[in-house]
């Protein structure tokens, strides 16, 4: 099971500088709990400020992946993902990147990352956000490394979004690529879609409003039976 998560700082209390020690925290208790892939994606930042932010996530990874290798600990390592911007995830040596629905094309990410690629993968991982089955074919069509389907089940903060559904979860599930669910994920109903067919679970207040290591050992023992 793949776990995913997204990020988002301005759901923290507090001003800036506490949202970005609180998100810190949360990116250091994924990596040591054994969360997949982590997507930064505080969209309202300056380049800059997410690249000094993108710098200071690899570093809690990276001390994440000592600690393990000096424990002898074979939790999977949690790779980080920048949300649409693949010039500051090769600058920060990050391993890849998230694209949105409507960005360009995994395989245009994939030229661009063996041009430049100073990163710490040979290749970029690329996740891709998907409303449809047409998306989640072209992102399979694409080469990228999974698709993210969207919103499954009702979101507290988007109530007159209208949700995809598990069926249609179901349906996307069937095209050649993994498929994470998202939206409105819930250590109640996150059974429900990987018996739908997904490869997993994404989210945000998933795991910033719960402590994630309890997240972790619930999701991955609520698969399928």
């Amino acid at each position: 099971m793949l776990l995913y998560y997204i990020t988002d700082r301005t759901q923290f209390p507090g001003d800036e500088p506490a949202r970005r020690r609180r998100l810190l925290e949360k990116i250091a208790d994924a990596a040591r709990s054994g969360v997949n892939y982590l997507q930064l994606r505080e969209k309202d930042m300056p380049a800059r400020e997410l690249e000094l932010l993108a710098r200071e996530a690899m570093d809690m990874l990276r001390d994440a992946r000592k600690a393990r290798s000096e424990t002898g600990n074979q939790k999977l390592e949690t790779r980080l993902l920048i949300n649409s911007r693949t010039d500051i995830a090769l600058a920060v040596g990050a391993d890849g990147v998230h694209l949105r629905s409507n960005d360009i094309s995994p395989s245009e990410v994939q030229e661009i990352w063996n041009h430049f690629g100073i990163g710490r993968l040979a290749r970029a991982v690329i996740g891709v956000s998907c409303h449809s089955v047409v998306q989640v074919a072209r992102a399979a069509s694409d080469g990228a490394d999974f698709a993210v389907f969207a919103p499954v089940f009702q979101k507290r903060d988007a109530p007159d979004a209208r949700p995809a559904s598990l069926e249609a979860l179901r349906q996307v599930c069937r095209e050649k690529i993994p498929v994470l669910a998202l939206g409105g994920i819930t250590l109640g109903n996150a059974r429900s879609c990987l018996e739908a067919g997904a490869a997993g679970l994404a989210g945000i207040r998933l795991f910033q409003e719960n402590e994630i290591r309890r997240v972790v050992e619930v999701l991955r023992n609520s698969g399928p039976h």
